[in-house]
């Protein structure tokens, strides 16, 4: 099976244990806490370290309006790039509910590659080219092909997960690129990566954007799989649970009307 990449940056492949089995996870080192205090743009925030006030980078372009308030306890990774304006990565928020959740845009795809990587598939390229977008993953068992774009998670309500979190063109496309594939043959999935604990399930985010619900009742219609991957997150971690195999059962969303 072809390798993936490793990435780069602050986080690097480890090992924790989960329900008695050792799982792949992302994980950061130098993790330290701090109190959010505003965020100026969507690249940056301003956060209060032990007294002293320090601009972050927020892995994250997504709104989270309801995350990024003030007084939120965040958590920082150093960034480990010398000459790098900020020091810190902001990678974790914990809610006023305890509910910790991790924000950081890259670990999605991350923990999708390392979970695929224990599929079974006889080849796995990233980043593959198809239509007019590039398609997060595409994969080979035996004579079928497979497309799976990933997508994170980090709006909770009463327990259930939602997406987007502001309206996301860029998604829309990709539902859209999905369905032809599906009707061209290929097995396409759209994977949620739940980046908190406690849940297990996405629904679309209909009222911030509902022509991304639209898209997904079309793909789903169309043939495309509708996949979540629960995990496990701490401070300094963010892992997929055990026990979620691939393939998953179909459609697995329900009708947004």
């Amino acid at each position: 099976m072809r390798k993936l990449p490793r990435g780069a940056g602050n986080h690097r492949a480890a090992q924790i244990t989960s329900a008695g089995k050792k799982e792949k996870t992302i994980q950061y080192d130098n993790v330290i806490k701090a109190a959010f205090l505003c965020r100026p743009n969507r690249f940056a925030a301003r956060v209060d370290i032990a007294g002293q006030a320090e601009t972050v980078h927020v892995k994250n372009t997504g709104r989270m309006r309801e995350l990024l308030i003030p007084g939120a306890e965040v958590y920082l990774a150093a960034s480990g790039s010398p000459g790098r304006k900020t020091r810190y990565d902001l990678i974790a928020v914990r809610k006023d509910s305890g509910l910790l959740i991790n924000i950081d845009s890259q670990a999605p795809n991350r923990a999708a590659a390392e979970w695929l990587a224990a599929q079974g598939f006889d080849r796995i390229r990233p980043e593959c080219r198809f239509g007019a977008s590039r398609i997060d993953f595409f994969m080979e068992r035996g004579s079928e092909k497979y497309l799976m774009e990933v997508k994170g998670c980090t709006l909770e309500r009463n327990g259930i997960g939602y997406f987007p979190d502001a309206p996301t063109a860029r998604g829309v496309r990709h539902l859209q690129e999905l369905a032809g594939a599906a009707q061209g043959g290929y097995r396409a999935i759209l994977a949620f990566v739940i980046q908190m604990d406690g849940v297990s399930r996405v629904l679309p985010n209909t009222d911030t954007h509902p022509e991304f619900a639209i898209a997904l009742e079309r793909a789903k219609a169309a043939g495309v799989r509708v996949l979540c991957l629960p995990c496990h997150v701490e401070t300094d971690s963010l892992a997929v649970l055990p026990g979620v195999v691939f393939p998953a059962e179909p459609n697995d969303l329900p009708p947004t009307r």
